[in-house]
């Protein structure tokens, strides 16, 4: 696996249509899993806001739903963009709901894990994977680090820079 890169792989988007990551080859890309019904939603509102504030530097913000934890993404893929587009005026793109963790987990994330190392892996929703415009994994953050914490935003501002 390690000669491959996060363009390697492919989504389903939440309106079911092919989400290869080809699409965003050469552009950076922040990785969120997430899920509606958890204490770390309200993070979808600075996820906006770097998507917002980044997307003309060429940042990709892609949400992945999962309910792998706490049963916490329970919705179907219109009650998910529904109540992201509602809540928090989501406009970055949605995958559909996959699994993120374990022996069935998308190989995206199993990609991931194996990048980053043990630590790396989510083990609650809102892990943020950075990766950089080469398709390689430079960073990740656990949930409770907000897409508004300092060390956050500079890691944004180093993935983006050309």
């Amino acid at each position: 696996m390690s000669d491959r890169n996060a363009f390697d792989f492919t989504f389903t988007s939440l309106k079911g249509k092919p989400l290869p990551l080809k699409e965003f080859e050469g552009h950076p890309l922040l990785i969120v899993n997430t899920a509606s019904k958890c204490g770390f939603t309200p993070q979808y509102k600075g996820l906006e806001a770097v998507w917002q504030k980044h997307k003309a530097d060429g940042l990709v913000v892609l949400g992945v739903p999962s309910n792998d934890f706490g049963n916490q993404e329970p919705g179907n893929a219109s009650e998910i963009a529904t109540f992201c587009e509602t809540n928090f005026g989501v406009d970055f793109p949605l995958t559909s709901k996959v699994v993120v963790k374990g022996p069935d987990a998308h190989p995206l994330f199993k990609w991931m894990v194996s990048q980053g190392g043990i630590l790396s892996k989510p083990r609650w929703n809102f892990y943020k994977y950075l990766i950089g415009r080469d398709g390689q994994l430079k960073t990740w953050f656990a949930s409770i680090t907000t897409p508004e914490s300092a060390k956050f935003q500079r890691a944004i501002e180093g993935l983006v820079k050309r």
